[in-house]
């Protein structure tokens, strides 16, 4: 019961910050958005950027669960599909998905002027570029380690440029996940282009 309401007030956390920003959230709105009083949010958070910083976590782990828990198809032990999968599955026209990518660029505008968000946000792009780096190794097990990490780093700033327009209605899920097939292709010289399947069309 007690991680449900934690989870409870950590969604709701997330649907403010998609509906009005960063610096819009106010614990009893969270508290009420959650259907909990605003003592109980105080009690598991502690304080406004208690909720914060563990929203982060949970925008995180939330983006991580919409690119995983996907029925097992055929082509699941292939790392060039795992790296697609990664990459295309965060351009979704789910509510959850766009809400989690809203909240997630707010949080990222936020850090700029936030020192203690901005180390965990970075804590928490460490590991994204960690895992795709790893991806990455799957495909091209004698590159250099140092390029697979500048390879992801390239990639995730050109998923983070995409989702920004995406977001913002300049470009439809389509088109935003083709750019980023593109992206993919530049960072694989000489790989055949994968086959297009219905995971991602």
């Amino acid at each position: 019961m007690e991680a449900d309401r934690r989870t409870a007030i950590l969604e709701a956390a997330a649907r403010v910050i998609a509906r009005r920003g960063v610096r819009g959230l106010r614990v009893p709105e969270v508290a009420a958005e959650a259907g909990v009083s605003t003592a109980l949010a105080y009690y598991h958070f502690k304080d406004r950027a208690g909720i914060l910083h563990r929203t982060l976590e949970f925008i995180s782990d939330r983006a991580e669960r919409c690119t995983v828990d996907r029925p097992a198809r055929e082509y699941d032990n292939d790392p060039h599909h795992d790296l697609e999968r990664s990459l295309l599955l965060e351009f979704q026209d789910r509510p959850e998905v766009r809400e989690n990518s809203i909240a997630w660029g707010e949080l990222q505008a936020t850090a700029v002027f936030d020192p203690e968000l901005r180390a965990a946000l970075a804590g928490a792009r460490l590991i994204w570029i960690g895992e795709l780096t790893s991806t990455l190794a799957r495909i091209r097990p004698a590159a250099p380690a140092p390029a697979l990490t500048e390879s992801a780093e390239r990639l995730t700033a050109t998923l983070e440029g995409l989702s920004t327009r995406w977001l913002s209605g300049l470009l439809s899920t389509g088109h935003a996940r083709e750019l980023m097939r593109d992206a993919i292709a530049m960072e694989l010289p000489g790989r055949p282009a994968p086959h297009h399947h219905p995971l991602f069309d």
